[in-house]
């Protein structure tokens, strides 16, 4: 019987429908690969040796496992099948790490080492953010090589594991390995979908700024009232230098944090796509960020200011004393037209305009991604929509959009590698990616298994 594009789509299908998806997504679940902790090495090894790895092997791919260039950062997993130096290379990411189980928060009947399939949700850390969606890729690649004996292109697949700790290393790794590395097009998927129900298309990602401000104004704590109203308070003091960040409906206030790349084209991507996280997802406030912009245009098309974290004393066992110091993390997710360099410079500017001279600014963990977006003219995002389009027939079709609301290291692939970036994501807004109760949908795996296949097979084609 002649090999066929339908029949390896069909195999991805039934990949899934035999149980054999879950399971083997299982077996990469069961390894707790936090990142976050400092004891995470052995299990991050064994993720790549006993785990992936040994998947990637059966499938032809050469393997080998590299020290990252960043000491205390985890490996990094490269496997390799080359077949005609004549045909096209595709480099394929993504990250084996996960954030902390956070175990006891969890819904009482699930674990996140285990995976449980409950109605279209399949639970497990990880399942979404990132094995679940690189184990989809896999079995897109298994069903052309199974349907084809060959998949007709050059292949890399690069899977690193220190994603949750800002892919420490990752940019000096592929600098180093950028003749191995280099392709004509990188194909990942990480983070959602726009819409649970709709095929999506990225282009690239918003860049990410953590940073600390800190105010310290003396040594140890002093009598409230003793001392109240005659020396300053730290926490009224930081929280009025954050509040000059944004007006009350969390309008950016920073003129250097207002981006000049919501052009017409963009505007026009965003136009054909309506955000949503699904049933489980929070009702999204249209009283709050840019008043001019679309909810589409606010999380796609521009800058999103955030406050993680605020410490001020003791909030358990609060004393009637003023604290010496108060501190606050906080987030910058920017896009294409934002200076990176210039952000914390403008908001060092910003805070001494406003006064607030002696608030500290430091740069914390995951200052690294850099804003990306490909162009949507390219040759590559046109055959992969192309694609997607022709495997879900009269199902519907892909929206395009410009990057995602959150961070990845596309950068690395598209500025330091030279790269056209296309990310297809399987994943959803609400799949408590980094909470308790992370999951996929059942009925997104299953097509993005048929996506993947009919992508690559049409890759291997032309």
């Amino acid at each position: 019987m002649t090999a066929s594009r339908e029949r390896a789509v069909a195999r991805a299908a039934a990949h899934f429908d035999s149980g054999d998806f879950v399971a083997g997504l299982a077996q990469l679940v069961a390894h707790p690969t936090q990142s976050q902790l400092s004891d995470a090495r052995m299990a991050l090894f064994g993720y790549f040796t006993n785990a992936v790895g040994p998947k990637l092997h059966a499938l032809g791919f050469s393997l080998d496992i590299i020290d990252n260039p960043e000491p205390d950062a985890g490996p990094i997993l490269v496997a390799t099948r080359r077949e005609d130096s004549d045909r096209p290379s595709v480099l394929i990411y993504g990250h084996g790490d996960v954030v902390v189980g956070q175990d006891e928060r969890w819904r009482s009947d699930l674990t996140p080492w285990t995976v449980t399939v409950d109605g279209d949700r399949i639970y497990g850390r990880g399942t979404a953010d990132n094995k679940g969606q690189h184990w989809i890729n896999i079995g897109g690649l298994r069903a052309v090589i199974e349907e084809r004996g060959r998949l007709g292109f050059n292949c890399t697949i690069l899977v690193e594991s220190d994603e949750e700790m800002g892919s420490r290393g990752l940019r000096e790794f592929c600098r180093i390995q950028a003749d191995r590395l280099r392709a004509d097009v990188l194909i990942a998927s990480d983070g959602p979908r726009f819409d649970p129900g709709q095929a999506t298309i990225v282009l690239g990602s918003r860049g990410l700024v953590n940073f600390e401000l800190a105010l310290k104004l003396r040594d140890g704590a002093h009598h409230s009232g003793n001392w109240g109203g005659l020396i300053r308070d730290p926490g009224v003091a930081l929280s009025h230098a954050i509040a000059c960040l944004t007006d009350a409906r969390g309008q950016i206030a920073v003129p250097e944090w207002r981006p000049d790349s919501l052009t017409p084209d963009i505007r026009a991507l965003l136009t054909e796509v309506e955000v949503s996280g699904g049933d489980s997802s929070p009702e999204i406030d249209a009283d709050w960020g840019e008043e001019d912009l679309s909810p589409e245009e606010r999380v796609y098309g521009w800058n999103s200011f955030a406050v993680l974290a605020l410490e001020l004393g003791e909030p358990t066992q609060p004393q009637n004393a003023i604290a010496p110091e108060a501190r606050a993390i906080c987030q910058l997710r920017y896009v294409v037209g934002t200076d990176p360099d210039d952000i914390l410079p403008a908001l060092r500017r910003h805070l001494d305009a406003h006064g607030f001279h002696d608030v500290t600014v430091t740069p914390t963990r995951m200052a690294r991604m850099r804003a990306t977006r490909s162009d949507p003219t390219n040759e590559w995002v046109q055959r992969a929509r192309a694609s997607v389009n022709e495997t879900l027939g009269n199902t519907g079709k892909a929206a395009l959009i410009p990057n995602i609301g959150g961070g990845i290291p596309n950068d690395i692939f598209a500025e330091d590698l030279g790269m056209p970036t296309v990310w297809i994501p399987h994943s959803y807004a609400g799949c408590n990616q980094h909470a308790p109760n992370e999951h996929m949908l059942a009925s997104v795996a299953r097509e993005g298994l048929q996506i993947m296949a009919g992508l690559f097979w049409d890759i291997g084609t032309e």
